[in-house]
């Protein structure tokens, strides 16, 4: 199966802030305050990695848990990207998943269904190293 998906940019309409759009779904990039014309007004480069990465990862452990038929009770995804050197480029990034499950061992399963399927860490591990933390609640 192959499959396209876009997003557009165009100026936020009084400022150099990009406002992204697909569908009807919206995204604010911009750069700090005070740097290249930046306001502030949204996500730089890096969030918005690490933001694809753990809304991927977010959405596979819900896909996962339908699959096996878990119910999650409360989830919490977070992501550390890593950058350096010059030009500055993502050398790596961690996925950290607490995670609440009818049965505890289902929690784990999900969790380890997600790694193994997710869209974007798949993707990007070929560049840079994707390393995934779990913790039951």
């Amino acid at each position: 199966m192959t499959r396209t998906v876009s997003l557009r940019f165009h100026n936020l309409p009084g400022s150099r802030a990009g406002f992204g759009r697909a569908g009807t779904r919206s995204l604010i990039a911009d750069r700090p305050e005070g740097v290249a014309q930046g306001e502030g007004l949204g996500f730089n480069g890096a969030e918005l990695l690490a933001a694809s990465i753990g809304g991927c990862f977010w959405n596979d452990l819900h896909y996962a848990a339908e699959a096996r038929g878990t119910v999650l009770g409360a989830v919490e995804v977070a992501v550390d990207v890593t950058l350096s050197g010059a030009p500055l480029r993502v050398t790596a990034a961690t996925i950290h998943a607490r995670i609440a499950a009818d049965e505890p061992a289902h929690a784990r399963e999900c969790f380890d269904d997600a790694a193994a399927t997710s869209t974007i860490a798949n993707s990007v591990s070929a560049a840079f190293p994707v390393a995934f933390a779990f913790e039951d609640f």
